[in-house]
């Protein structure tokens, strides 16, 4: 048992950054499909990984950080700034009350999750409690405030929260990256023929392959500074902003 443990540590190649950089350009493949590519189906497919990394960076993130409170004002802050490219790149406008960017999502997810931190230091029943209560609660609000994955994106980040540190804990991983994205989400289904038969695979469903790079997650920040911080931040609004701009030069 030893031996097999100490192989899957070496299979672990990836530092925060390089799973960073892996969702990043996973994100604009997924964005470039919405406004310059609609016809290449496959640049939003394997764009469903993106998501998932970055929500488990979240919850990585809210675990070692020294000071969550600034973590979550850096969010709500660039939450913000991103809002009109947001707009800009998914309705072509200043303005849409219907759906706010990604970066408001996790900003739910930092609300929740100090409440399970506190609830956990009082015992595994107010754990359990508490996190019985914020499903139903991060689902509805999720819901009502038209962030970006709605619902379902808070319970990504709080699911990897909760089980990081759980024995076999991927186990619980992969049921609920399968119940959420197969189940809850689907989406757009691809009709797939096996052996006669036609089966149904909801697009939403490649966002579980995404487990694979987050377990090969070594636990390691990689290379660390406040520019490299901040650009990773400056990332999101500055390509959904070039993205628009390139959208308007080739079709008008």
């Amino acid at each position: 048992m030893t031996a097999l443990r100490e192989r899957m540590e070496r299979l672990k190649c990836l530092n925060a950054l390089q799973l960073k950089v892996l969702a990043m350009v996973l994100m604009v493949l997924d964005h470039a499909w919405a406004t310059l590519a609609p016809d290449q189906l496959w640049l939003t497919a394997v764009g469903r990984l993106a998501f998932p990394i970055f929500a488990f960076q979240i919850a990585e993130g809210f675990r070692l950080t020294h000071d969550r409170k600034g973590y979550l004002k850096r969010m709500f802050l660039f939450a913000l700034a991103s809002e009109i490219p947001f707009n800009l790149m998914s309705a072509g406008g200043l303005f849409n009350p219907l759906h706010q960017n990604v970066m408001f999502t996790f900003c739910l997810a930092l609300l929740a999750l100090p409440v399970l931190d506190r609830a956990r230091k009082k015992g595994a029943a107010a754990y359990i409690i508490a996190l019985l209560v914020l499903l139903p609660v991060t689902f509805v609000v999720g819901m009502f405030t038209f962030v970006d994955y709605a619902g379902y994106g808070i319970w990504m980040v709080m699911l990897f929260y909760v089980l990081r540190d759980v024995p076999f804990g991927w186990v619980g991983e992969l049921a609920a990256m399968f119940y959420i994205n197969f189940v809850m989400i689907g989406g757009l289904v691809y009709n797939i023929p096996i052996a006669g038969h036609v089966v149904e695979f909801p697009e939403q469903g490649l966002a579980v392959l995404a487990l694979i790079p987050i377990w090969l997650y070594n636990g390691k920040q990689g290379s660390h500074s406040k520019k490299i911080q901040y650009a990773c931040y400056a990332f999101y609004p500055a390509h959904m902003l070039v993205l628009y701009i390139l959208e308007h030069i080739l079709y008008g």
